[in-house]
């Protein structure tokens, strides 16, 4: 049956013109292009990070395409568990105690990144503390003029549900709670979409990673007089960091290893290093000041 299937398809095909020649080399090239990309869905800090560069980097090397997509840790998590990706992109670790499919997935660490504090270019407040920074998200403090700048509402934008990369790391940095209540004046679904509010609004704050925050038109305001800068946050002087992981499934691919192993690599954290992104392995000393990261979920 599968034959007569496969004869007859061919035939079709001759008789609408194409030739025998071509339509093994078309169906040859479709099958190189599925076998050949891996598909990477995840955290948008990771992918505006480095995930472009590393992509093209070791696509030149093995001619394996990396494919990329964004949709936030969570679906980096879930998504890779499920199968419905190869590959995944996380700023946070895994949570099977929430979800229990994500106790089916293995978080390489391959980056440090940091929280970074962003506002519109134009905003004169260039530092905020810590217990600023948590009045605004309580609804504590609403308006520019409370922290020395104009008479103007603070516009917070923060993501929406509460297991977010960011979102789940300020409130387990700042709160000690994973389930405190952002006061926040617009929720968007991923990091990208908050950066490009911040860019457009004068008087908007937010959080999100900064090797990210780094590459758009914002202003990354310090934190108790300390900005998160490379060599800052290699030291651990910055206390709000956390790494950047890349996800694999049960079972991972030939091809997925590869990439793994490449961007932990020389190569990889060259390129990872180049981006303005500290490399995990650059300051592996970082993982002891991390212990209360991960717990307290509720």
């Amino acid at each position: 049956m599968k034959k007569f299937r496969l004869k007859t398809s061919f035939n079709v095909l001759l008789a609408t013109g194409l030739s025998a020649g071509l339509f093994v080399g078309t169906m040859t090239n479709v099958m190189a292009k599925a076998g050949n990309t891996i598909q990477w869905a995840g955290c948008g800090i990771t992918k505006k990070a480095f995930m472009a560069e590393l992509a093209q980097a070791f696509e030149k090397k093995t001619k394996i395409k990396v494919a990329l997509n964004g949709g936030g840790a969570t679906r980096g998590i879930r998504d890779t568990a499920d199968l419905r990706v190869d590959m995944g992109g996380s700023c946070r670790m895994s949570l099977p105690e929430v979800e229990r499919r994500e106790m089916h997935v293995t978080l390489h660490p391959v980056a440090w990144d940091a929280l970074a504090i962003i506002t519109h270019p134009s905003n004169p407040i260039k530092n905020l503390t810590t217990a600023q920074v948590k009045a605004i998200y309580l609804g504590q403090i609403t308006n520019w003029k409370q922290v020395g700048g104009p008479s103007k509402p603070i516009n917070l934008y923060a993501r929406r549900g509460k297991l977010s990369g960011v979102g789940y790391a300020i409130r387990q940095y700042l709160f000690q709670d994973s389930a405190v209540e952002f006061k926040a004046s617009n929720f968007v679904r991923s990091s990208g979409p908050l950066e490009k509010a911040v860019e457009k609004d004068p008087y908007a704050m937010a959080i999100t990673g900064v090797s990210s925050a780094r590459k758009r038109s914002v202003q990354i305001a310090g934190l108790n007089g300390l900005t998160p800068e490379f060599d800052v946050i290699k030291s651990g002087r910055y206390g709000l960091y956390r790494p950047l992981y890349l996800v694999t499934g049960p079972k991972p691919t030939k091809d997925v290893k590869a990439f793994v192993k490449f961007a932990k690599s020389v190569e990889g954290r060259n390129i990872i290093r180049s981006n303005g992104t500290v490399p995990y392995r650059d300051a592996l000393g970082l993982m002891s000041k991390m212990v209360l990261y991960g717990f307290g979920v509720k």
